[in-house]
């Protein structure tokens, strides 16, 4: 219940802030009655049922104050979201949270969050930008490609009486071992192995060129000190290996045939003009996505602010953590892409900060647009806004609507939409010029604008100059 959480905001030096949060009284008696309950489901007294001793007996029997301290750990979470949201501000970083004394029973409970804040932007112009926008284009070694890639799809595998190449299949057995002793999973069968694919241990795959059906060969290889199972990583191997057979890649010839076979198409010709169409597609796709990116950053180039370098660094520990999380769910541990990478979170974190630095500019001159234009999502356009979201979750845009606002944490989702409506403002007001204008503009110098530290490179307010012009 955000409401249940009044909050004061001080500002500090370098874009950081202390929230002030006091939690209403009767907010605080509801969760300690709630952490009650649930350590009454858990507690066995005389003369009540296992996980039906009611919360008074609870509090007599453990003392308010460790019920209270059990309800405040559980409890801080959600206050602490609700003292953010209610100060309104955008947090960077971890907080230093600060609990005051546990209150009596009918008084309030105080915290206190000091934490950085997105820095505030003072807006330069933003509409009508002269960004260079460059045409969806399609090339011919681009149709090939995909051509290439279909006749791989329909190759087929024809055994061969030669010795192995590069691209050619061999069909394998092998027994692999480490200091003379067999390894789990080092063993197989009948293995079909592309040479030249770089699928398996480095190494490998080379040392199986030129060998014939029939012929026995000794693989030694030396595992990676980042292989998936520690106890091969860094050790040298060797391999046992007898190749069974030879399959050499037969690749279809792109003519009309083929393109009736790979996709139906009467003509290698037509269906070079459909790929062709599909390219052009995706890539005009991609053109939006790089225009809509350039005109925000020529709208953050005519903005000032400052962003300080501890801010960036919170910032750059916020984008990692997300990687790590992306990762987890791809079946990588943090450990193991520390592993991998050869660098601890520190390095990494300086290395992600140009990026963190890029983003914090770029959220607060759109923060500013929001302002500055009193962009207020009504409830229509953030219900179509969830739709994607309610989809995926198998429910309507409107009932999300009404669990997110139930939650308190419809507002969050109104910001993101203003933010893209804000995006949409910008993209709308600005005038696309052709790359090569956009590249020249940077080299034209402009009489009369040169300021102390200024190289008159930028023409003012995005306007190109050209000799004769106002």
């Amino acid at each position: 219940m955000a409401n249940s959480v009044k909050t004061s905001v001080t500002e500090l030096p370098e874009s950081r802030v202390r929230v002030e949060a006091e939690v209403a009284p009767e907010e605080v008696e509801r969760r300690v009655q709630q952490a009650a309950r649930e350590l009454g489901r858990q507690m066995r007294i005389p003369g009540f049922r296992k996980g039906k001793v009611p919360s008074p007996v609870v509090i007599r029997r453990l003392g308010r104050d460790a019920v209270l301290d059990e309800a405040v750990r559980s409890a801080l979470g959600s206050w602490y979201a609700d003292a953010i949201d209610g100060a309104g501000i955008a947090p960077v970083g971890e907080p230093e949270l600060d609990v005051g004394d546990m209150p009596q029973e009918g008084q309030p409970l105080a915290f206190s969050i000091e934490i950085g804040v997105r820095p505030t932007a003072k807006l330069g112009e933003y509409k009508g930008l002269e960004v260079g926008r460059r045409e969806p284009q399609v090339e011919d070694a681009q149709i090939d490609e995909e051509i290439d890639r279909l006749r791989d799809r329909l190759a087929t595998l024809d055994t061969v009486e030669r010795p192995a190449a590069n691209g050619d299949h061999a069909v394998i057995d092998y027994v692999g071992t480490v200091d003379g002793e067999e390894f789990e999973g080092g063993a197989g069968r009948d293995q079909l192995v592309e040479l030249g694919s770089d699928r398996l241990v480095p190494g490998f795959e080379e040392q199986l060129v030129g060998a014939s059906a029939g012929e026995e060969r000794t693989v030694t290889v030396t595992f990676p000190d980042d292989y998936p199972a520690p106890e091969l990583a860094g050790k040298e191997a060797q391999f046992a290996v007898t190749v069974n057979e030879v399959k050499a890649k037969n690749l279809p010839e792109p003519d009309d045939d083929f393109a009736s076979e790979a996709a139906g198409f009467d003509t290698l010709a037509e269906l070079r003009e459909d790929i062709g169409e599909r390219l052009q597609k995706v890539d005009a796709r991609a053109l939006e996505r790089e225009y809509e990116d350039a005109v925000v950053e020529a709208a953050v180039a005519e903005a000032e602010l400052e962003v300080p370098d501890k801010l960036v660094h919170a910032r750059a520990h916020e984008l990692l953590e997300d990687t790590f999380a992306v990762l987890a769910r791809q079946g990588v541990s943090k450990e193991a892409y520390l592993r991998i990478t050869g660098r601890d979170e520190e390095a990494l974190a300086h290395e992600a900060e140009p990026e963190a630095a890029a983003a914090l500019k770029r959220e607060a001159v759109l923060a500013a647009i929001v302002d500055a234009e009193g962009i207020e999502p009504t409830d229509e356009q953030v219900t179509e806004a969830l739709e994607p979201s309610a989809e995926r979750q198998g429910t309507t845009a409107e009932k999300l609507f009404e669990q997110l606002q139930s939650s308190g944490r419809l507002d969050r989702v109104r910001r993101e939409v203003a933010t893209r409506q804000a995006i949409d403002l910008l993209v709308a007001e600005a005038k696309p010029i052709s790359v090569e204008q956009a590249k020249a503009r940077k080299k034209i110098w402009t009489p009369g604008k040169e300021t102390a530290g200024d190289t008159g490179t930028r023409p003012p307010s995005g306007q190109l100059w050209t000799p004769g012009g106002s």
